[in-house]
């Protein structure tokens, strides 16, 4: 079995000091240097972000005068100012003053201020801003997170624009080999998923889901995974061929393919079907209840699909459980024809929760 060792982020310190603390801020540098962290400036924003002022107090003569100047913008976004390109500038100046010089915070706040500006309207600005953003850490900050970051945010810009191809050659500077974070892996794979299902490439379309669904699992990202997992088995279903290589092969002999080049097939066996789908439904939020349940109606729709209804018997026999009416739809619509009674329930509570 594979062990899979939960990452020391950044609330991890936030949790340590609140089990171990208060402590002297020579102790939270030796805690800084056992996880890791080359930067202040995340475990400031999670202190911030999980409310832990004390810690913050504590941490505050450690950080740089660039740090200091990022996390004042942090702490004006956290408060609801919604104007912040005169803070975003001034921040900038100090990144950018010899003695106070950061080149990768002057990247991150490059990208912070495209967003800004494409909020704005000005759309010449913000790509200006978020590709000179993205070259900057690259090059100083390479797989970051603020290099990862900004490579989502230039792609989340190209899609706004309609611009997809663009936006999956940036989803492609996501290397999964690459020491990207698995989130933001798993976040680029789903992107370029639906590019590829668009553009009519269905295996590139259905090993990113499956890259998705995997990376996700690794980053404890499990909604993500469900996600990626039931996206993988929709592209799949029609293409079941038990004779194909397990798809972790496949993804792993892929390879570019020139545009005079046919293109691979889609071939799927049905136990990789089958183990994406038990995963995902073990790994579902526990109960029926809740007024938004995606993942659990995408699950049941798959589990239709699929003809494993069985995996579902509880919710199906128990519409009062449910209080999302749109997964009460999808239960009406799943119920087995011949079970009028049971339809019958369905109707009435789809009923009552559109009424409500």
């Amino acid at each position: 079995m594979t062990i899979i060792e939960t990452p020391q982020g950044p609330g991890h310190f936030v949790s340590k000091w609140r089990t171990e603390g208060p402590v002297d801020s020579d102790t939270l540098i030796q805690w800084k240097n056992e996880m890791n962290w080359s930067s202040w400036l995340p475990l400031a924003e999670a202190s911030l972000f999980l409310d832990a002022p004390e810690l913050l107090d504590t941490m505050n003569d450690l950080l740089s005068p660039a740090e200091h100047a990022v996390l004042g913008l942090v702490r004006r976004r956290w408060l609801g100012d919604t104007h912040l390109l005169e803070a975003i500038e001034s921040a900038l100046d100090v990144t950018r003053t010899a003695e106070t010089r950061d080149l990768a915070l002057e990247g991150r706040l490059r990208m912070e201020r495209g967003l800004v500006r494409y909020e704005s309207g000005d759309v010449e600005g913000a790509e200006e801003d978020l590709t000179w953003a993205e070259t900057r850490l690259k090059s100083v900050a390479r797989a970051s997170r603020d290099h990862d970051l900004s490579l989502l945010n230039k792609a989340a810009y190209h899609l706004a624009q309609g611009e997809n191809l663009m936006a999956l050659q940036v989803y492609g500077d996501i290397s999964r080999k690459g020491g990207h974070a698995h989130e933001t892996v798993a976040i680029s794979r789903l992107g370029a998923s639906r590019i590829r299902y668009g553009l009519g490439h269905f295996f590139d379309a259905g090993r990113h889901a499956w890259n998705a669904h995997k990376h996700a699992i690794l980053a404890h990202q499990h909604q993500m995974a469900i996600e990626g997992g039931s996206l993988f088995i929709e592209l799949s279903l029609n293409h079941i061929d038990d004779n194909a290589p397990p798809m972790h092969v496949q993804v792993e002999e892929a390879k570019p393919v020139d545009l005079d080049q046919e293109r691979p097939v889609l071939r799927v066996q049905y136990e990789d079907i089958s183990n994406v789908f038990s995963w995902c439904v073990e790994n579902l939020e526990a109960g029926h209840g809740g007024p938004e349940r995606p993942a659990l109606r995408a699950m049941l729709t798959i589990a239709h699909k699929m003809g494993r209804m069985e995996v579902f018997n509880d919710l199906m026999m128990n519409p009062e459980a449910v209080d999302d009416p749109m997964l009460a739809a999808v239960a009406q619509a799943c119920c087995d024809e011949s079970n009028e009674e049971l339809r019958l329930k369905w109707s009435k509570r789809l009923s009552t929760l559109t009424l409500i």
